[in-house]
């Protein structure tokens, strides 16, 4: 047995190990039998959310435990509400922007922070004492798609209230295009934006279990770019299925990712003194722009391995206020401890605001490198560096960019994907580079 979690908890295909109703059950079991005793559950829409649900609820039941279902709830929304009541943990059904066959279990501690790799191998070897009264009743699950869309409106609200009061305005004059991609922001980002005063243009917010992050969210925004250019909008924000993270749209209909909203928020932050540090902290995967940039305004920058589990570990650790992804996880940490679009686009929406300037604006002040970025799929996730034909593909990317660019090769901790990011100062020769390397691990570890 491989280890379950990965960069951001358990995922797999819905059904099949380690989401299989009898592992399920015995994590429901694990973690009450680590002390977790209540334990808040939220999920997003897909088909097999509610099944999942209910083997959890009755695995955390039968150790004595007491489990609060909230229904659909976005990543941030359990985090918010493991650490603003009296709970032990918090779970989220959900595998973010994946599709919807997958799904996906992320464990919150008490203080809204994702569980530590330390805690993740307790519960990995509480599950691997197979004994009797971990195994599951054999029955036959099935999916209750008249309970997708569901949730307890008062959990709910108490998250959207907490998100209203982030910006420290009202957003009228804003014009918004939500696309919600069919997941769990489907009916708090509309009504948080209208309650706020902005003229709010939905789109992706119809979820049947099947439709989650399908040609629509954070991985697929080209609807929500054109539609923000052609309804004339101030900005579009697009989520994933479990609304942690946000990629933007200017009103020209040109995309900013997390590298812009880094730079923005930071120069934003610093000019009103609510910047805790001087220091922004991202992954190996940001710009080397952004770096750049951030210099020229008296800021450093600190990188991190990927996942935003690690860019709030270095914050935490060393006193940063703000930190992200360039995919679009940001984290805020005078609002909350996990990346969250919904909280992204609202402070985007008051620097808009306050600064009364367009989002293109911004946008332009930030010179991005190019960068190629490609994902391949591999049967295997061997160690690379001891496979000469990949290697020397690499070492050779290398020593052609030297100072002018970066090489990063690494593995995808939630999918089997090796990722290939080539960065530097001329298109076509970073574009031959990451080819050249993708091609090594298409012929001796391609799916």
């Amino acid at each position: 047995m491989g280890r379950l979690f990965g960069t951001d908890g358990i995922r797999a295909v819905a059904g099949e190990y380690p989401l299989d109703p009898s592992t399920l059950f015995k994590l429901g079991l694990a973690l009450v039998r680590l002390g977790l005793q209540k334990i808040v559950i939220g999920r997003d829409t897909r088909a097999s959310g509610v099944w999942i649900e209910r083997v959890l609820e009755r695995a955390i039941r039968a150790e004595g435990g007491l489990p609060d279902l909230v229904g659909v709830i976005s990543t941030p929304g359990v985090s918010f509400l493991s650490c603003s009541q009296p709970f032990d943990a918090g779970l989220v059904v959900s595998a973010s922007h994946n599709p919807y066959h997958d799904n996906g279990i992320k464990i919150f501690s008490h203080d809204g922070t994702k569980l530590s790799d330390q805690k993740e191998d307790e519960i990995e070897l509480t599950l691997m004492d197979d004994t009797e009264i971990y195994r599951m009743p054999a029955e036959t699950f099935q999916d209750w798609e008249d309970e997708l869309r569901d949730f307890e409106d008062a959990q709910v609200s108490r998250y959207v209230e907490s998100l209203k009061s982030a910006p420290g305005r009202a957003l009228s004059g804003l014009k918004v295009v939500l696309d919600c991609a069919n997941g769990a922001a489907f009916h708090v980002a509309p009504r948080v934006f209208s309650e706020l005063g902005a003229e709010v243009i939905p789109i992706n917010l119809t979820p049947d279990g099947h439709n989650i992050n399908l040609n629509c969210g954070a991985l697929h925004p080209e609807a929500m770019m054109r539609e923000t250019r052609e309804r004339g909008a101030s900005f579009g924000v697009a989520f994933d299925g479990d609304c942690d993270r946000a990629i933007f749209s200017d009103q020209e209909g040109c995309l900013v990712d997390g590298d812009h909203v880094l730079f923005m928020l930071a120069r934003y932050f610093k000019q009103r003194g609510s910047l805790q540090s001087e220091c922004v902290v991202t992954t190996v995967m940001a710009n080397i722009g952004l770096e750049i940039a951030l210099r020229q305004i008296g800021l450093s920058m600190v990188r991190t391995k990927v996942g935003d589990r690690y860019v709030l570990e270095e914050m935490l650790r060393s006193g940063h206020s703000l930190g992200g992804e360039q995919s679009g996880h940001v984290i805020i940490r005078q609002h909350a401890v996990t990346g969250d679009g919904l909280l992204t686009a609202l402070k985007i929406s008051e620097m808009l605001l306050e600064e009364g300037r367009p989002l293109s604006e911004f946008r332009k002040e930030l010179r991005k490198f190019p960068q190629v970025l490609l994902g391949l799929r591999v049967r295997e996730k061997k160690d690379f560096s001891a496979i000469e034909s990949i290697a020397s593909q690499i070492r050779e990317a290398e020593d052609r960019l030297r100072d002018r660019g970066r090489v990063l090769v690494r593995y995808s901790g939630t999918e089997p994907l090796i990722r290939i990011m080539v960065e530097g100062e001329n298109q076509e020769e970073i574009t031959r580079c990451a080819e050249a390397i993708a091609a090594s691990f298409r012929e001796e570890l391609g799916a």
